[in-house]
C-alpha cells in the first residue's frame, strides 16, 4: 500500500467543520417560497387531508399565518385562492374579480406585511366549473381566447398589489400576452415567475385536493407538457424569455433536476424548482410510518434543487425546513 499514489478526498469529510468549509450548496431562508390556500368563510384554518401541515385558512386566519413566515425569515409566499363553488363558472370570472378571494388576501398581506413578497399564481382552473386552465369550446381548451381572461386575471392581482406574477395555466403565448396586459395597464416594474416548464404530471394530486380544482372530464395533457420530453422544455424556457418572463419555474422539481439544471445553464435566468403536493405528501407519509427520518430527507431533497441549479424553490416543507436550519445551527 505505501507505494500507492492516489488522491484521498476523505480529507474534506473528516469533521463537521472542515465538511462545512468545502460545502458546494447551501439551503438558506431566502431560497424559500412558501405556498399558501386562502378560501371564502370565517374562522376557517382546515388541514388539507392528503397534505398534513397544510391548511386551507380564510382571511381571519391570514395574518397569523403571515407572522410565522415573517419570524421563521421566510421573505416570499405564493397565494393559491378558493373560491365557493357556486361562484365558479366557464369562464373562471372569480379568477378577476377585484374583490376575489386572491386580490383580497394580496391587499391584505401588502397592508399588514409590506415586507414580504406576494407572488400571485395566475390561473383559471380553480375558478372554472369545469376545472380546467382555460376556456372550453367543443371539448378542447381554447388557447387564444383563455388568454383574454388570464391576462385580466393577472392584471388584477398586479392592481391588487401583487409584487410578481406567477402564470401558470401553459397556455401557448400566455407569457408574452400577460406581459403586454400588464404594461399597458401600467404596471411595467411587476415582474412574471413564469411557469415555463410545467409537466402533465402524476405528482400534482393532492393539490387538486386542496385547491379543489381536479378536472370534471379529460386531463390536462394537451396544454401540460408530456413527461418524457426534453428538447421542448428547452424550447419553452427559450420561448419565455422571448416573450418576457423574469423567473422560470420547473414544475415538478424532484422528478425533473435534469430540467432544471439544462434550464438553468441554457438561460442563466433565475430558476424556480416548484417541491409539488404529491413530492411533499409522499415523504410525510413515510415519516408518519416511520420508514424515514423527515428532517434529513427533507434537507436532501431541497439542498437537491440548489445542487441542480434552482434559486429559489416553492415548497409546503418552508416552515419544516427553516426550522430544522435553525436546529442545524443552535
Amino acid at each position: 500500500m505505501a507505494d500507492l499514489h492516489f488522491r484521498r478526498h476523505r480529507r474534506l469529510r473528516t469533521t463537521p467543520g472542515i465538511r462545512a468549509m468545502v460545502r458546494e450548496n447551501e439551503l438558506r431562508p431566502n431560497d424559500l417560497i412558501y405556498p399558501i390556500f386562502v378560501v371564502e368563510g370565517e374562522n376557517v384554518r382546515k388541514e388539507v387531508p392528503s397534505m398534513p401541515g397544510v391548511y386551507h385558512v380564510s382571511l381571519d386566519y391570514l395574518d397569523t399565518e403571515m407572522d410565522e413566515l415573517e419570524s421563521l425569515g421566510i421573505p416570499s409566499v405564493i397565494v393559491f385562492g378558493v373560491p365557493h363553488e357556486e361562484e365558479k363558472d366557464a369562464e373562471g370570472t372569480p379568477a378577476f374579480l377585484k374583490d376575489g378571494i386572491v386580490q383580497r388576501a394580496i391587499r391584505q398581506i401588502k397592508e399588514n406585511h409590506p415586507a414580504l413578497t406576494v407572488i400571485a399564481d395566475t390561473c383559471l382552473c380553480q375558478y372554472t366549473d369545469h376545472g380546467h386552465c382555460g376556456v372550453i369550446h367543443n371539448g378542447y381548451v381554447d388557447n387564444d381566447e383563455s388568454l383574454r381572461n388570464l391576462t385580466e386575471t393577472a392584471v388584477s392581482q398586479a392592481e391588487a398589489g401583487a409584487d410578481i406574477i406567477a402564470p401558470s395555466n401553459m397556455m401557448d403565448g400566455f407569457t408574452a400576452a400577460i406581459r403586454e396586459g400588464l404594461d399597458r395597464a401600467g404596471h411595467v416594474t411587476v415582474p412574471l415567475m413564469s411557469y415555463t416548464v410545467k409537466y402533465a404530471s402524476a405528482f400534482y394530486g393532492p393539490f387538486r385536493d386542496a385547491a379543489h380544482s381536479t378536472p370534471s372530464f379529460g386531463d390536462r395533457k394537451t396544454y401540460q407538457m408530456d413527461p418524457p420530453n426534453r428538447l421542448e422544455a428547452l424550447k419553452e424556457a427559450e420561448t419565455d424569455v422571448e416573450e418576457g418572463a423574469d423567473f422560470l419555474i420547473v414544475k415538478p422539481a424532484l422528478a425533473y433536476l435534469d430540467i432544471v439544471r439544462e434550464v438553468k445553464e441554457r438561460t442563466g435566468y433565475p430558476v424556480v424548482a416548484y417541491n409539488v403536493s404529491g413530492e411533499y405528501a409522499m415523504i410525510k407519509a413515510a415519516a408518519q410510518n416511520g420508514w424515514v427520518n423527515e428532517k434529513d430527507i427533507v434537507m436532501e431533497k431541497l439542498t437537491s434543487m440548489k445542487r441542480a441549479g434552482a434559486d429559489l424553490i416553492v415548497t409546503y416543507f418552508a416552515k419544516d425546513a427553516v426550522r430544522y436550519m435553525q436546529e442545524n445551527n443552535k
